[in-house]
């Protein structure tokens, strides 16, 4: 860290901007959206707006202010050092920025199968279910993975609790398929997308996770980007060299785009709240 934290969380009023939030309970979460800022670039920033501002909608939040909200957040954020920022919506239509430094960014990941089926309330907005994932999670690496999958009760497999599944078939990069019951990735959506424009053949698919082995599999998310699964935790199956995984990473990379730029004439609220203050 810098020699001054950030305030970590920041609340929306639309007629003063961004304002201190005040400590204490906050109301339920219905909607959130994070991405990793990383000396002021990002990537997928339309799609992640998009779906953000979309949650805000369907739960009657008036899609002006949805928009002035997430054009303020990005605004606030730190051009220096690397940052993993989350909106959020509350009950009451509460729109709020919380700031984090970045965690520590891993290069493979561990994996646990699915202990018992999915359970999620909302499997298809982030955001209502993170405290239950963020449980599960924690009951992984108990076990001494990283993350766990999850799956419907059919065994289809949805994606973990923090990351999109996605696998390579020979020349082909698939995607896992399990319809309304699960979440829209946006670094999954960047990379197929990547994946189409060479000509590489995209598929999605239902897939089971005996089915996995064998292929180089990664979970991806926008946080650590393409992390492939390096052990599956309590089997005895081998996991695949990583052979596409660092090229990838590097056309992953040229997705990157600065933040907005910022007003140097506006008020506080539309200026960055943190500049100058950095994280390692």
């Amino acid at each position: 860290m810098g020699d001054t934290a950030p305030h970590p969380w920041w609340v929306w009023d639309d007629a003063h901007g961004l304002v201190p939030g005040e400590p204490g309970p906050e109301p339920a979460l219905l909607a959130a959206d994070s991405w990793l800022v990383d000396d002021g670039r990002m990537r997928g920033r339309s799609t992640h707006r998009a779906r953000f501002t979309g949650a805000c909608r369907q739960e009657g939040v008036p899609e002006d202010v949805a928009a002035r909200f997430w054009d303020a957040a990005l605004a606030a954020l730190p051009r220096r050092g690397a940052w993993f920022p989350r909106t959020e919506l509350h009950q009451g239509g509460v729109l709020g920025l919380r700031v984090r430094p970045a965690p520590p960014l891993r290069a493979d990941i561990r994996v646990l199968l699915p202990p018992r089926p999915d359970a999620r309330r909302a499997p298809a907005r982030k955001g209502p279910d993170l405290p239950a994932l963020g449980e599960l999670r924690r009951e992984a690496q108990r076990e001494g993975a990283d993350d766990l999958l999850l799956a419907l009760p059919s065994g289809v497999l949805t994606e973990s609790t923090t990351a999109s599944l996605l696998w390579w078939d020979a020349g082909t990069l698939c995607a896992a398929d399990a319809g309304r019951h699960q979440l829209g990735g946006v670094t999954q959506a960047l990379i197929t997308g990547l994946a189409a424009a060479r000509g590489i053949p995209v598929r999605t698919a239902p897939v089971t996770a005996a089915e996995l082995p064998g292929h180089e599999v990664w979970l991806v998310n926008a946080l650590h980007g393409i992390r492939p699964v390096s052990a599956w935790i309590g089997t005895g199956a081998r996991a695949a060299a990583p052979e596409q995984a660092a090229r990838w990473r590097e056309l992953l990379r040229t997705l990157e785009e600065p933040l907005p730029p910022t007003r140097r004439d506006a008020g506080p609220a539309d200026r960055p709240a943190f500049e100058g203050r950095t994280t390692t």
